[in-house]
C-alpha cells in the first residue's frame, strides 16, 4: 500500500484527538478526508507529517512500505512527501521566485531545480508575472497557488493539502481544484482535506468521513455522494427536518 495508517491514536496534552484511525491512500488516486471543523482533519494531517510535539501514542504510518510515524518532519519530506498546510504559511518577506526555491531545499540538482521553477510559472502564470513580488503582497488565492507550487518543487510523489479552498472565492476555489486534478493527472498521487465536501467529490477518488477523531463513513467518491446521509448532512441536497431525524441520523453513523 502506498500510503497506510494503522489504529492511530494521538493526543494534544492528555485530550485524545484521534481515536484509532486507519485509512489508506492509492497510489495514482485522489484520496479526500471531510468532516467538520474539530473533527480531527489537521491533526491527522500533522500526524502524518511528524508535526506532533507527542508523537502518535499508538499505531503504524507506513509510506511506500516504510514505517515513518517516529520520523522527524525532513526525513519524512525526502521520503516523497510535500505538504500544503491550513492557512497556506507562505514566506510573507520573500518574493514568490525565493519561496519556490524554499521548496526546493532538500534537491541538489539546480539543473532540475531550474526546470521545476519554469514548470511552476507554466502552471501558474500569475506567479511568473509576480515572481519578484513580495509574496505577502500577493491575493489569497495567489498564495494559494503559491503554496502548492512550492510543495510541488520537491518533486513529492505524495501531496497533502489541508482546507486549499479555506478563504477564497466561489471562482478561485473552482481554480484551484482544476489544478489538483491537473497534478494528479502528472502522477502526484493526492491526500486531500476539505470543508467544501462538493468540490471534493468532484475530483475525489475515495472518501473518508471524519468525526470527533474518527472515521463514519468511507467508500468510493461516487458511491458516498449518492448516500442520502451525506447528501443531507455533507452536500446540503435536504434539509434537516426535525432534531428526531437528526438523531435517527446520528445513530445509523457507523464505519463501513
Amino acid at each position: 500500500m502506498f500510503l497506510e495508517v494503522k489504529n492511530i491514536e494521538t493526543y494534544y496534552d492528555k485530550i485524545k484527538v484521534l481515536n484509532g484511525i486507519s485509512f489508506t491512500v492509492e497510489e495514482g488516486m485522489i484520496t479526500a478526508i471531510l468532516g467538520n471543523n474539530g473533527a480531527g482533519k489537521s491533526t491527522t494531517m500533522n500526524s502524518i507529517m511528524g508535526l506532533i510535539d507527542d508523537q502518535p501514542e499508538k499505531g503504524v504510518i507506513t509510506f511506500m512500505g516504510e514505517e515513518i510515524q517516529l520520523k522527524d518532519t525532513e526525513k519524512i519530506v525526502r521520503k516523497g512527501i510535500s505538504y500544503v498546510p491550513e492557512g497556506r504559511q507562505i514566506f510573507d518577506e520573500l518574493t514568490v521566485k525565493e519561496n519556490l526555491y524554499v521548496g526546493a531545499y532538500l534537491r541538489k540538482d539546480k539543473k532540475g531545480v531550474t526546470q521545476d521553477m519554469a514548470k511552476m510559472f507554466g502552471h501558474f502564470p500569475v506567479l511568473k508575472e509576480r515572481s519578484d513580488q513580495l509574496a505577502g503582497t500577493l491575493s489569497g488565492g495567489e498564495q494559494q497557488m503559491l503554496a502548492i507550487a512550492r510543495a510541488l518543487m520537491n518533486r513529492p510523489k505524495l501531496m497533502i493539502l489541508d482546507e486549499p479552498s479555506l478563504g477564497l472565492s466561489p471562482l478561485l476555489v473552482k481554480e484551484i481544484f482544476k489544478i489538483i486534478e491537473v497534478i494528479n493527472q502528472e502522477g502526484i498521487t493526492i491526500l486531500l482535506v476539505e470543508q467544501n465536501a462538493h468540490m471534493a467529490f468532484e475530483v475525489a477518488h475515495h472518501v473518508y468521513i471524519m468525526e470527533n477523531g474518527r472515521f463514519v463513513m468511507q467508500g468510493s467518491a461516487e458511491e458516498l455522494k449518492n448516500e442520502e446521509d451525506v447528501q443531507e448532512f455533507y452536500l446540503g441536497v435536504k434539509e434537516i427536518e426535525s432534531l428526531k431525524g437528526y438523531q435517527r441520523y446520528k445513530r445509523k453513523r457507523t464505519w463501513r
